[in-house]
């Protein structure tokens, strides 16, 4: 009974987690509505989006496969000026986390496989791609002046526009197939 009991329980808790993640989707652009979080008293933003690019990946001798994920988590992210360029500003935020999703699949697409250093190497090729995302990130929100700056925010806009269009192809990342061994 204490099986089912917990079972139950975790089952609940990853539905409840998963219903709080908006994956990515060039058809599905953000809401106010999706932002549920408080908004931080400490910090002096109007708001905040928390995006999340998450890797799965396993292999053996011969090869490895991959999954990754990028999601807008509602619960982490909060609101407190709501303007369109407000928006627009944290639309562009989960739009760079998509291109590093992107960039991580192609990455991960040329990895020439080796079963000794797979591990090693595929964590590194992850927090390579994540510290490089960190640093757009910020880049960002100091050249827009978390938006204020209207028009580094139309440079910008246009900017993740066209690096989305350029890495179009690695686009389908759900479910990567890596190199096998010699490829």
């Amino acid at each position: 009974m204490s099986k089912a009991v917990f079972s139950l329980l975790l089952l609940f808790v990853t539905v409840t987690q998963t219903n709080n993640l908006i994956p990515w989707s060039a058809s599905q652009k953000l809401t106010w509505s999706d932002f549920k979080g408080n908004p931080d008293p400490h910090s002096p933003n109007a708001a905040l989006t928390s995006s999340n690019i998450n890797i799965e990946f396993g292999y053996d001798d011969k090869g490895f496969k991959y999954t990754i994920k990028c999601s807008f988590d509602k619960n982490r992210s909060w609101v407190r000026v709501k303007s369109n360029e407000v928006l627009a500003h944290e639309q562009g935020h989960f739009d760079i986390a998509e291109i590093y999703a992107r960039k991580l699949n192609k990455l991960l697409k040329a990895y020439r496989f080796n079963a000794k250093t797979a591990s090693e190497d595929l964590n590194q090729l992850y927090n390579n791609t994540m510290k490089e995302h960190r640093q757009t990130q910020t880049q960002y929100d100091d050249e827009t002046d978390y938006s204020r700056n209207r028009p580094k925010q139309q440079e910008w806009l246009k900017k993740i526009a066209d690096d989305l269009k350029g890495l179009e192809a690695f686009c389908n990342y759900q479910q990567g197939m890596g190199s096998e061994k010699g490829n």
